[in-house]
Formats: structure tokens, sequence, C-alpha cells
């Protein structure tokens, strides 16, 4: 192999290895794509208003693109609000393997309703799903029949907005993990 091919794959690696936050979407647009996405899950499900209302705090990644063909992956950028008020910028980068193929977007919002959750969410240097991170999913099918009222769990997790089509059953996890700037 040359050594202009072994740059090009050193380089290319060094480009695949290199931190989300390189690429990182800048605040202002990070800010405005959140916006957009709380106004849309706040009119499709009414419901999240009052999650949004009694939570100490709420992640929001509005726009995930995850693509699969047997191993896949995921990456979405957005920011956790507190009293509505963007106070950080995370990334959730996750994988996947199974029988899985297509490509799909999606916006994901996660409600830490106390502050216990918000403070280990933020104490901790990345979350990852399953592990650190036990939420209770809330399935859009059933979404009228949540009641914030008698639902005691920590974290509630809502994806929505899906466009694109994934098909197929896979074993997946994922983190989050803070944006420095």
């Amino acid at each position: 192999m040359t050594h202009s091919r072994r740059a090009v794959l050193l380089g290319a690696g060094a480009l695949a290895l290199a931190p989300a936050t390189a690429h990182a979407a800048s605040r202002a647009k990070i800010d405005s794509r959140v916006r957009n996405a709380k106004a849309e899950m706040f009119q499709r499900f009414p419901f999240t208003q009052r999650l949004n209302d009694q939570a100490a705090g709420m992640l929001m990644i509005p726009r995930m693109t995850k693509a699969g063909f047997f191993l896949g992956g995921a990456y979405g950028e957005g920011s956790l609000l507190i009293r509505n008020a963007p106070v950080d910028y995370y990334s959730l980068a996750a994988g996947s393997y199974g029988l899985q193929l297509g490509v799909a977007t999606f916006s994901t919002a996660l409600f830490l309703m106390n502050e216990r959750a918000l403070r280990e969410f933020r104490q901790k240097d990345g979350w990852k799903l399953g592990v650190d991170l036990e939420a209770a999913v809330i399935n859009q099918g059933e979404t009228a029949s949540l009641d914030t009222n008698t639902h005691q769990e920590s974290i509630y997790a809502l994806s929505f907005s899906q466009k694109g089509l994934m098909l197929g059953a896979s074993i997946e996890g994922g983190k989050y993990s803070r944006i420095v700037r």
C-alpha cells in the first residue's frame, strides 16, 4: 500500500473517530429545531404539555437519524430545557445489531420528572440507555391513558414524527453525552 493510500485511510479513520462535538450543529440551529419539535409534540400529544409543566427538566432531541443493514447506528443533537430554557446541549449516539434494514428520522423527548433524576442526568459523564437510564417508554398508541398523577416514574421517554422506513428487530444501546462548546 502506498503512503498516500495509508494517509487517506488514516485520515478517514481519524474523522470517523473524531468526537461528535467537532460536527455539532450551532446552538441557534439546535434551539430552533427544539422549538419546532416541541410545538409539534404539544400539538400532536397534548398530554405532553402537562408532563413538561410537571418535569424538572426535559431533554429534546429534535432530529435523530437512524440507519441500519444488520448493523445500525443513530445520532442526534438537542438541548436540556429547564423551565423551557436551554441550559445544556447533548448528543445521543446509538448502535444496534440484528435483523434490520432502512433509514428513518424521528424526534425524541425525555421528561426528567424530579430533581433527583435531573441532577443524576447532569452529573454523569454520559448516560447509557438501559444501564444508567431507566425510563418509562410512552407508546404513542396508548398516550390517552397516560395520567401523570397516577404514573410515578422518574423519567418518561417519547419518540414521535418518524419519517422513513426501518424494518426488523434489533438489540440497541445508546449514550447521551454533553456537547462541550
